[in-house]
């Protein structure tokens, strides 16, 4: 029986890689969160290895707080760069397979047509490039991986725009989201039961892959959508603004394009309409 760790556990993608394990029987599946395995530390990571066989290493510990990683330089690179390449150099030593997950914000969002996996990269902020130095770490090190750049993930799981939005709705506070940066939210649940198929399939189809729901949104539509279709749309006062200010530069533009994903493992994605109406019926 193959073993699949998953790192950051705790975390909201790591939640969701706990709940769709359920559906894979055939996999023993180790969860830890950060404080019980800390990847910052290539000793710690390295005695977990030895202890434990693991054949695949999901890696969804990540520094994920954009605007405080602006003042937090040093820890977004830690986490999210250094701690890869610690992952990737064990994976390296016990011939484990790496998923780990990157972000659209490599991107500097001045495009306006989905990202392929080859654009050039040029992130305008501390987090997108704290994520480009942990991707660049593991393809120099490493021949089997898979880095899955996603964004605007969203889950019932911790603090993200999907349950804050919810919250605000039923403090009946008035809300005012910006129109000014376009991408896709993405079903972190979506996201884990992808990567899960990818294992189940034995596929060797190493690299840099782009995922996220299908279609394309402003923070603001989004926003609608959620009020609309939990039929609060009426009861919140929701503005749109054009500029919202923050102290991390966004990518005005950050679509992924699905094509490599789609040619190379050709399971469902859905649409982020879909995917995010099917998570609100669940709750």
């Amino acid at each position: 029986m193959k073993t699949i760790l998953v790192t950051g556990a705790g975390g909201q993608l790591g939640q969701c890689f706990k709940k769709q394990s359920g559906n894979y029987k055939g996999f023993k599946f180790l969860f830890c969160t950060s404080a019980e395995l800390d990847i910052t530390f290539k000793s710690t990571i390295q005695d977990f290895f030895k202890n434990n066989k693991v054949d695949y290493c999901v890696n969804c510990a990540a520094y994920t707080n954009v605007e405080q990683a602006e003042n937090e330089k040093k820890t977004a690179f830690l986490v999210n760069a250094e701690a890869a390449r610690n992952l990737a150099e064990v994976c390296k030593e016990y011939d484990a397979t790496l998923f780990h997950f990157s972000t659209d914000y490599v991107f500097n969002g001045r495009a306006d047509n989905p990202y392929s996996e080859n654009e050039k990269v040029n992130p305008i902020n501390v987090y997108g490039a704290s994520k480009l130095r942990g991707e660049e770490y593991i393809e120099n090190i490493l021949k089997n991986f898979f880095v899955f750049r996603t964004s605007w993930l969203y889950s019932e799981f911790g603090h993200n725009f999907f349950n804050t939005i919810l919250k605000k709705a039923n403090e009946k506070a008035e809300l005012n989201i910006t129109s000014s940066q376009k991408g896709t939210p993405t079903n972190a649940n979506d996201l884990a039961a992808y990567i899960l198929k990818i294992i189940e399939s034995g596929s060797k189809a190493y690299g840099i892959y782009h995922y996220s729901n299908r279609g394309e949104a402003t923070w603001f539509d989004f926003a609608k959508e959620i009020l609309n279709y939990t039929q609060q749309l009426d009861e919140v006062v929701l503005n749109k603004t054009g500029f919202y200010k923050t102290l991390a530069e966004r990518p005005a533009y950050s679509v992924l394009s699905k094509e490599k994903v789609d040619k190379s493992f050709g399971f469902e994605i859905k649409s982020w309409k879909e995917s995010l109406h099917r998570l609100i019926d669940e709750k």
